[in-house]
C-alpha cells in the first residue's frame, strides 16, 4: 500500500483528523496561512488528532434469549427536547458571558442550521473580550432544531428580548422559521441590529440595519426587491441568487446618495463577513455592526478591516499552501509532493466540499478523508464551492486539464451531504443530473452529522435525524447519488466536525473499488450474481417480483461475454443453467441439495469474518444449523469463469415459530455471514449484482438510515460495490436497499399488461347480456334475465351482486335492468382489469402490441399538471363528444344503471380501438416500434386518415375534439417510445465500467410514465413534497365513498374508528394519497409552506366537513417509517390537533376516544391521541407472512400475537427522537374501538394475493379478538388503479383477484410460459390466499374449489406443474391440504384423497424414486 507521510503520522490509529491551532491564539495572519499552518508541520509529527471516534462496539442483538425472545426495546431518550428530541446538547454550551469590569456589554444571539460557525464565532468573541478595553460581548447560539424543545424556545425568547444583535442563517424549515418570527418579531424594534442571511422570506424580512429593512421587499422597485420577487417564484437557488446579488450590489450602491446607501452597503459587507466565516471576519462583523448601530458606540471607530474574501470555487488540500483556482496549478503542486509516491494509474477521487467548513476552520473531517484515500493509493482532487451550487467546481476541476473533454477523476464523492445543486431550500436535480451525466463517473454522497452529536447518533436506533435524511439523503438521491455513509461526527462541546475512522475507512475503500472498475479490463473483472430463495425451498431459488430470473441471468451472461467478460463455459440453455445451480453435480437430477460452490472451515470463517463472534448470541457457535454440513459452512452456487452465481441464504428463522413470535429483530446467521465473506475475501468480487426484487441483506438489523460499523447491512456488504436489479414499480424498498446496503439500484420493467378478459361462464354471461339488450323489449327478456341470474350464481357472482330468489316474471323492466346492469358492471370490472402476463426477462422490451393495454390505461387519466398544457383523458374526450360528462357516466355505472354501464363499455372499447390503431401505425416489420412505410405513404396521398380519426369514423364519437385528441396522442406517442425503450443491460454494463447510472423515479408507469424507460438508478421522491394537492383531492373522493358506504350499511351511522395501513411504495406512486386519506378522516388538511414543502396543517371546520371527525389507528409499514418519518410526524400532529378541538364528542370521535384513553391510562390528552404505529426501528413486517409461507404456526392467536408484538411501536411527534416506543397497551386500546379496517390498492401490477405484505398487515381478525363485543369489523379496500376509483369490501376484492389471476387461463398460462418460475408464481398466489383466510376469514370456499379443479383435478395440468417445478408443485399440493386442515376449505374426501396421492407422487419424483 502507498502511504503518505500525512497518513504515516497516525499509522496504527485509523484515519486521522486534522486540527488547526486554537483560533483565539492564531494572531492576525491571513486565514489561508493559518488554515495550512497546522497541517504543513505534519511531517514533523506536530499535528494534533482531535478525535478518533469509532462507530462501535456492536450492541447486543435483539434475538432470542433465555426466555425464548427479546426484551422490549428500550431507548434512553434523555431529558432534553421534550424528552425525545434528536439532540440533547444544551445551547448553554454555546454561551459566553464575560466579566464586564467596567466595559459596556453587548449581547448577541444567533441561530444557525449547522454548527460549523460555533467555533469561529466563539474565537472571535473571546478575542474581543480578551483584547478590547471598552467593549465585551455576551453571545449565545442555538441550532435551529433545538428550538423544537419548549424549554429551549422559552430561553431563546428571553435571550432575544434582552439582546442587542440577532443573527440568523439558513433557516429553511418553515415551522421553525415561524418560531423565529414569533420570538424575534416582537423584539425587532428594541434590537439595535437584526441580521438574517439566506433563509425563508418571512425570516429575511426581520433584517434591520438602520434605514435598511427588508420588511417591504418585493413592493419597492429595487434590485433587492426584484431579487426577492424572483426568489418567491423560484426557490431552487435562493442562496446562490443572494450571493450573486451581493456581488452586484456594490456597483449599484455607488450611484445612490451616500446616506441612503450606507446601510445597504453595511448589509452587503455583513453578508461577506459571514460567508468568509473565519474568526477575523466574524470579529469584524461584530465590531462593525456595533459601531454602526449600537447607540453606546455611535462615535466609536474599532478600525475594522474590509471582509477577507475567498474564491467562490476552488481546490483545497490540507497540506497545500493555498487555495487553487486552476486544476493545472493544483496538479503541478500535487505531483511535486515528496511525501507521496503514487503509481501513474492510481485511481483519482474527486471530493466535493463546503467552503464554510474550510474558512471557519472546521475542516478536520475533510482532511481525514483526504489522508485515508492517499494512504490507500488514490490521488485526490478536493474542490469546494462558497454557495450551494457544486456543479460549478465539478465542471471546472474534474475534467482532463489537457482539454480532451474526458473526466480526470474516476469517482466523485460529495462530503457536503447536500444535493449537487441547491441547498436546504430545494435542489435543481435536472441541472445536477446533466452535470453528472457529462462527467460520467460514479457519484457517492456521504454526510457529516448535522443535527446530532456523535454519541446521539451512535445511541440512536433511527440513525440520522429525519430532517437531515430529507435534506441530505433523499434530495441527493434525485441527483443519482449512492452510498449515504456517515463519515463525520459532531463534538458536543465545540460543535466541530470530526472523523469517524471506521466510517471513513468504509467510505474510502468503497470509493476506490468503484474507481477501479474504470481501470480494470472486463476480462479480469469478477462479478458475483446473487439470487434469492424465499421462502426457503428449492422450488423457490431465483425468487424475484415479476422477473424470470434465470432467463434474465442467461441473457445478461451472453451480453457480458460479447463485451469481453470471462463467463467460462456457459450452459447451452436457461434450463441447463438452472439445473447446474439447483442440483449438486454428484447427486441425481432431482436431488434436494443445491450445488455447493465452496466449503468454508470454521477457522477460515472466524479469521475472515470480523463480526462472526457477534452472531453467536443469536445463533450459537459456528457452523450452526443453517447452510452447513455439520463441520463446514456451505456456499451454494456455481462459478462460470469470473462470474459466480450464488444463492443468498435466507433470514434463517422463517420456520421457527418462537423466533417469529418474539423476535423484534435478529442478527444474520453464520451461513449468511459466510456467504458475503466468501464473495469479498475468497472469490474477491469486484462487484455484486443482486438479481431482482428482493433479498434479505437490506432488511438486516441496524439503524434505519446512516449505518454505523455495527449495523449488519454495512458489515455484510463490506467494501463490494453493490448493483441491484429492482422492479421499477417498487421505489420504496429499492430506496431501503440504496440506503442500508449501498445499492446502485437499476430498474427493470414489469411484464407487459393485458386486460384480464373473460372465460368459461363469465364469457357466456357477457353473451347473455348482449342478447338481453337486443331483445329487451321482446317477450324473451324474462327468460334471458332468469338465465343471466342462474349463470351468475354458477359463476359465484351472487356475493358481489344482489340476485333475486323469486321468479323474474314478478320483476318490472327497471328492476330487471338493474340486476342485469349490476352483473354487467361486475363483468366489465373483471374483463378490463389489467394483469401482468408472464414474467419479464431483463433486456427484453415489450413489443408495440404488448404495450397497447398499458397505453390505454395511460390515456384513461386526466393530467392537469402536464406542461406546457394540461391533457384530458381519452374517456373524458369521448364522453364530451356525445354530450356527456365522464364523471356522471362513472357514477351511473357504479350504481349498476344498465344504460350507463353500456355507455362506459362503448367508451372503453372506442379508447382501445384508438390506441390500437395508433400503435399499428408505428409498428415496424419486426413488431416493434419503427416506421410503418405503407401507412405513411397512404397518409401522404390522403388515402387514410390519422389512426385515431380512423378508429372513430362512423361511430357516435366521430365529433371528438380534434385538438384535444392530437394533444393526448402526442403524449401517448412519447409514452409508447418510453415503454419499448430498454437500457436494463446497458445500465448494468455502465455501472460495471465505473460509470454514472442516470437516476429516474420509481413508481407506477401508468400514473407516472417518467418511470420509463427502465435501466435507471431508481429514486423515490422528496419526502417533504407529499401529499400533493392532487393527492389530497383524490383522497377526499375515496374517504367520502368509504364513509358513505359504511353509513349506508349501518343505518346512517358513521364508523367511529378506522384502522388504516400505510405503505411506502403506494405513497410514492400516488404522491401521498393514503397519507392524505388519514388526514381527511380526522378532518385536518395538510398545506405546503412557502417553499412548497408540506409541513403545515389546517383544521377543516365541522360545518365544512359535514360529518363527524373519524378516529384512526394508523399502522405504517417499516419501509414507510424509514422513508417518511417527517410525514409520520405530520400525521401524528394532525390527529392530535383534531383531538384538541373543543367540539361535541358525537361529532369528534378522535377527541372522544383520546379522552377515554387519557382517563383510563392516566396520560395527557395528546398522549391519549397516540394513533401512529409501526415496527421497532430497524425491524420490518409482522412476521405473519413468514409464518404463513412456511406453515410454521399453530393457530390464529399465535399470528395475532406476532402482530401485536411487532407492530405496536408508537410514533410521537412530541418525542420524535425516540423513534418507535413500545406501546402495546396504547395500541390495544386504540384497536378495540375500530369499526373498519382499510387498505389501498393503487397499481394494477400488485393486488391482494400477488404479495404477502397485504395480509401480513391486515388486522381484521385481530380487531375482532380485541373488541369487547367480539364483533368483526367491516373490511374495505380502496382501488384507485383506474380513473373511476372504487371502494370494495375485502371479500369482494379477494374474489376479483381470484377471478382475474389465479383462476384466469390468460394469467396462469402466461405464467407457465416462463416455466420453472411460473409454477412458483401460481403456488405463491394460493399461499397468499390462505394468508387472507388466516388474517381476515374473507375467502369464499368456492375459490379453493375452483383452484383445486384448475390445477389438481385437471390431470394434464397437474402433470405439467409436476414436470416443470416439482418442488413448487409439492408446496401447492401441501397448501391445499393445509387450507382444509385449518378449516378454510371444506373439501370432499375425493378431493383430499387425490391431493394425498399427488403429494406422495411428487415426493417420489423429488427423491428420485422411479
Amino acid at each position: 500500500m502507498v502511504v503518505s507521510q500525512t497518513a504515516a503520522a497516525v499509522l496504527g490509529a485509523s484515519p486521522l483528523v486534522l486540527s488547526t491551532n486554537n483560533a483565539t491564539n492564531l494572531g492576525r495572519k491571513s486565514t489561508m496561512h493559518r488554515l495550512m499552518q497546522g497541517v504543513n508541520k505534519c511531517g514533523q509529527g506536530t499535528r494534533k488528532v482531535t478525535a478518533m471516534v469509532a462507530s462501535g462496539p456492536r450492541p447486543p442483538t435483539l434475538g432470542s434469549g433465555s426466555n425464548g425472545g427479546d426484551e422490549p426495546l428500550k431507548i434512553n431518550i434523555g431529558e432534553g427536547m421534550m424528552g425525545g428530541g434528536f439532540t440533547n446538547v444544551d445551547p448553554e454550551s454555546r454561551r459566553i458571558v464575560p466579566d464586564a469590569n467596567g466595559r459596556t456589554k453587548i449581547k448577541i444571539v444567533y441561530v444557525v442550521l449547522e454548527s460549523q460557525y460555533q467555533s469561529s464565532l466563539s474565537a472571535a468573541v473571546n478575542r474581543i473580550n480578551d483584547q478590547r478595553g471598552n467593549i465585551c460581548i455576551e453571545i449565545v447560539g442555538y441550532l435551529l432544531e433545538e428550538l423544537r424543545d419548549a424549554e429551549n424556545f422559552e430561553n431563546f425568547k428571553e435571550d432575544v428580548a434582552s439582546a442587542n444583535i440577532f443573527i440568523g442563517s439558513l433557516i429553511f424549515i418553515e415551522e421553525l422559521a415561524d418560531k423565529i418570527v414569533e420570538a424575534v418579531g416582537p423584539a425587532r424594534e428594541t434590537l439595535d441590529a437584526c441580521l438574517v442571511f439566506p433563509s425563508m422570506p418571512a425570516v429575511m424580512k426581520l433584517n434591520k440595519l438602520g434605514t435598511f429593512s427588508m420588511s417591504q421587499l418585493g413592493q419597492s422597485k429595487s434590485v433587492i426587491g426584484d431579487f426577492i420577487k424572483s426568489a418567491r417564484q423560484n426557490n431552487d437557488n435562493f442562496e446562490e441568487g443572494l450571493l450573486k446579488l451581493v456581488r452586484t450590489l456594490p456597483k449599484v450602491l455607488k450611484y445612490l446618495p451616500s446616506d441612503k446607501a450606507q446601510d445597504a452597503r453595511n448589509f452587503v459587507n455583513a453578508l461577506q463577513y459571514w460567508v468568509g466565516g473565519n474568526a477575523d471576519n466574524l470579529e469584524n462583523l461584530i465590531l462593525s455592526t456595533v459601531q454602526s448601530y449600537v447607540p453606546e458606540f455611535k462615535d466609536t471607530d474599532f478600525s475594522t478591516s474590509d471582509p477577507e474574501l475567498f474564491p467562490d470555487i476552488g481546490i483545497w488540500h490540507p497540506t497545500a499552501p493555498t487555495f487553487y483556482e486552476d486544476l493545472k496549478e493544483y496538479l503541478n503542486w500535487y505531483d511535486t509532493r515528496t511525501d507521496l509516491d503514487l503509481p501513474k494509474d492510481a485511481p483519482v477521487i474527486g471530493l466535493v466540499l463546503q467552503r464554510s467548513h474550510l474558512v471557519t476552520g472546521d475542516e478536520g473531517h475533510y482532511a481525514g478523508v483526504v489522508s485515508e484515500l492517499e494512504a490507500r493509493g488514490a490521488k485526490v482532487v478536493p474542490v469546494f464551492a462558497g454557495a450551494l451550487d457544486f456543479s460549478a467546481p465539478v465542471k471546472k476541476f474534474f475534467y482532463d486539464p489537457m482539454g480532451t473533454g474526458r473526466s480526470y477523476v474516476d469517482t466523485v464523492v460529495s462530503l457536503t451531504g447536500f444535493a449537487l445543486v441547491g441547498g436546504p431550500a430545494r435542489q435543481d436535480a435536472p441541472k445536477a443530473v446533466e452535470a453528472l451525466k457529462q462527467l460520467d463517473v460514479p457519484y457517492l454522497c456521504s454526510l457529516p452529522l448535522v443535527f446530532q452529536t456523535t454519541e446521539e447518533w451512535l445511541d440512536s436506533q433511527l440513525g440520522v435525524h429525519p430532517v437531515q435524511v430529507a435534506l441530505q439523503v433523499a434530495l441527493p438521491e434525485l441527483d443519482g447519488a449512492i452510498e449515504p455513509i456517515v463519515f463525520a461526527g459532531r463534538d458536543s462541546a465545540t460543535g466541530k466536525s470530526h472523523s469517524l475512522p471506521d466510517r471513513i475507512d468504509s467510505l474510502c475503500s468503497r470509493a476506490i473499488k468503484w474507481a477501479r472498475l474504470t481501470k480494470k479490463k472486463n476480462q479480469d473483472k469478477k462479478l458475483a450474481i446473487t439470487v434469492f430463495s424465499f421462502p426457503p425451498d428449492k422450488g423457490n431459488v431465483g425468487t424475484a417480483a415479476y422477473l424470470n430470473v434465470f432467463g434474465s441471468i442467461f441473457k445478461v451472461l451472453q451480453d457480458l461475454k460479447k463485451d469481453g467478460y470471462n463467463v467460462g463455459e456457459l450452459p447451452g440453455s436457461e434450463r441447463e443453467l438452472i439445473e447446474s445451480i439447483l442440483n449438486a453435480e454428484e447427486q441425481k437430477f432431482n436431488s434436494n441439495d443445491l450445488n455447493v460452490a465452496y466449503k468454508m472451515s470454521v477457522d477460515e470463517y472466524q479469521r475472515l469474518c470480523p463480526y462472526a463472534e457477534a452472531l453467536e448470541e443469536n445463533w450459537g457457535q459456528p457452523p450452526g444449523q443453517l447452510n452447513t454440513n455439520g463441520q463446514e459452512l456451505l456456499v451454494y452456487g456455481k462459478q462460470f469463469g469470473n462470474v459466480f452465481i450464488g444463492v443468498q441464504p435466507t433470514f434463517g428463522y422463517e420456520g421457527d415459530p418462537m423466533r417469529l413470535l418474539f423476535s423484534k429483530s435478529a442478527s444474520p446467521h453464520h451461513g449468511f455471514a459466510a456467504y458475503y465473506t466468501f464473495l469479498e475475501s475468497i472469490f474477491e468480487a469486484d462487484a455484486v449484482l443482486h438479481f431482482g426484487t428482493h433479498g434479505s441483506l437490506e432488511f438486516m438489523p441496524g439503524k434505519q438510515v446512516g449505518m454505523s460499523g455495527v449495523c449488519y447491512p454495512d458489515s455484510l456488504i463490506g467494501s463490494i460495490p453493490n448493483l441491484y436489479y429492482y422492479a421499477a414499480n417498487n421505489p420504496s424498498e429499492a430506496t431501503i436497499a440504496k440506503r442500508r446496503s449501498y445499492a446502485n439500484t437499476i430498474s427493470y420493467l414489469t411484464p407487459p399488461a393485458e386486460n384480464a378478459g373473460l372465460y368459461k361462464g363469465l364469457k357466456e354471461l357477457k353473451e347473455l347480456i348482449s342478447s338481453y339488450q337486443s331483445m329487451r323489449d321482446s317477450g324473451r327478456s324474462d327468460a334471458i334475465c332468469a338465465t343471466i341470474i342462474e349463470t351468475a350464481r354458477q359463476c359465484n357472482l351472487d356475493k358481489d351482486v344482489k340476485l333475486p330468489e323469486d321468479d323474474t316474471k314478478e320483476l318490472d323492466m327497471e328492476e330487471k335492468d338493474l340486476i342485469v346492469g349490476n352483473v354487467y358492471r361486475k363483468l366489465m370490472e373483471i374483463e378490463s382489469r389489467l394483469l401482468p402476463c408472464g414474467l419479464h426477462v431483463v433486456g427484453c422490451a415489450p413489443t408495440a402490441e404488448e404495450a397497447v393495454a398499458t397505453l390505454v390505461n395511460i390515456a384513461e387519466l386526466d393530467r392537469p399538471d402536464q406542461k406546457p398544457e394540461p391533457i384530458k383523458s381519452l374517456p373524458s374526450i369521448l364522453a364530451t363528444a356525445i354530450g356527456r360528462n365522464i364523471e356522471d357516466i362513472y357514477s351511473g355505472n357504479n350504481k349498476g344503471i344498465l344504460e350507463e354501464v353500456d355507455t362506459l363499455q362503448r367508451i372503453t372499447e372506442a379508447s382501445r380501438e384508438c390506441v390500437s390503431e395508433f400503435v399499428k401505425d408505428r409498428t415496424g416489420m419486426d413488431g416493434r416500434i419503427g416506421t410503418n412505410y405503407l401507412a405513411n405513404i397512404m397518409k401522404m396521398f390522403g388515402l387514410i386518415a390519422e389512426p385515431y380519426v380512423r378508429a372513430l369514423q362512423g361511430t357516435e364519437f366521430a365529433k371528438a375534439d380534434r385538438a384535444e385528441i392530437v394533444r393526448l396522442f402526442k403524449y401517448i406517442e412519447f409514452c409508447l417510445e418510453q415503454v419499448v425503450k430498454d437500457n436494463e443491460i446497458g445500465a448494468l454494463k455502465e455501472a460495471l465500467d465505473g460509470k454514472y447510472v442516470e437516476p429516474g423515479p420509481g413508481g407506477d408507469p401508468i400514473r407516472n410514465p417518467g418511470v420509463l424507460p427502465t435501466g435507471k438508478n431508481i429514486h423515490a421522491l422528496d419526502p417533504q413534497s407529499i401529499p400533493t394537492a392532487a393527492a389530497i383531492k383524490n383522497a377526499k373522493v375515496v374517504v367520502d365513498r368509504l364513509l358513505e358506504r359504511q353509513a349506508m350499511d349501518n343505518d346512517g351511522k358513521y364508523p367511529e374508528s378506522i384502522a388504516v395501513v400505510l405503505w411506502g411504495t403506494d405513497n410514492i406512486k400516488t404522491y401521498g394519497e393514503s397519507l392524505a386519506q388519514v388526514m381527511m378522516m380526522v378532518g385536518v388538511k395538510p398545506v405546503p409552506d412557502a417553499l412548497g414543502r408540506v409541513n403545515k396543517l389546517e383544521v377543516i371546520p365541522l360545518e365544512d366537513l359535514g360529518r363527524p371527525r373519524v378516529d384512526v389507528v394508523v399502522n405504517c409499514s417499516g419501509v414507510f417509517r424509514d422513508l417518511f418519518v417527517n410525514q409520520m410526524s405530520l400525521m401524528d400532529r394532525a390527529i392530535k390537533l383534531a383531538a384538541e378541538q373543543d367540539e361535541p364528542l358525537e361529532m369528534n370521535f378522535v377527541r372522544k376516544h383520546a379522552l377515554e384513553v387519557a382517563e383510563k391510562e392516566g396520560v395527557t390528552l395528546r398522549d391519549g391521541a397516540t394513533r401512529v404505529f409501526s415496527n421497532a426501528s430497524g425491524s420490518y413486517s409482522s412476521n405473519v407472512n413468514l409464518a404463513v409461507e412456511n406453515s410454521s404456526w399453530s393457530d390464529e392467536s399465535q399470528l395475532q400475537e406476532m402482530y401485536l408484538n411487532r407492530k405496536s411501536f408508537a410514533f410521537n411527534s412530541d418525542r420524535p427522537g425516540a423513534g418507535g416506543e413500545e406501546s402495546r397497551e396504547m395500541f390495544t386500546s386504540a384497536m378495540k374501538t375500530v369499526d373498519v379496517t382499510f387498505q389501498n390498492l393503487d397499481s394494477s401490477e400488485i393486488s391482494l394475493t400477488d404479495v404477502s405484505h397485504y395480509f401480513d398487515s391486515d388486522p381484521t381478525k385481530l380487531v375482532q379478538g380485541l373488541r369487547d363485543d367480539g364483533k368483526a369489523p367491516s373490511a374495505f379496500i380502496a382501488d384507485t388503479t383506474t380513473a373511476n376509483a372504487q371502494v370494495r369490501s375485502l371479500s369482494e376484492t379477494v374474489r376479483l383477484d381470484a377471478r382475474t389471476k389465479l383462476l384466469n387461463p390468460k394469467w396462469y398460462e402466461g405464467m407457465l410460459g416462463s416455466g420453472y418460475e411460473g409454477v412458483r408464481e401460481i403456488q405463491k398466489r394460493l399461499t397468499n390466499t390462505v394468508g387472507w383466510s388466516a388474517t381476515s376469514g374473507m375467502v369464499d370456499n368456492w375459490v379453493y374449489d375452483e383452484a383445486n379443479s384448475t390445477f389438481i383435478e385437471d390431470e394434464e395440468m397437474a402433470q405439467r406443474l409436476l414436470e416443470t417445478n416439482p418442488n413448487s408443485f409439492r408446496k401447492l399440493v401441501a397448501t391445499f391440504l393445509e387450507a382444509n386442515g385449518r378449516g378454510y376449505w371444506d373439501a370432499s374426501e375425493d378431493q383430499l384423497e387425490r391431493l394425498r396421492q399427488l403429494y406422495t407422487d411428487v415426493e417420489d419424483k423429488i427423491e428420485g424414486v422411479e
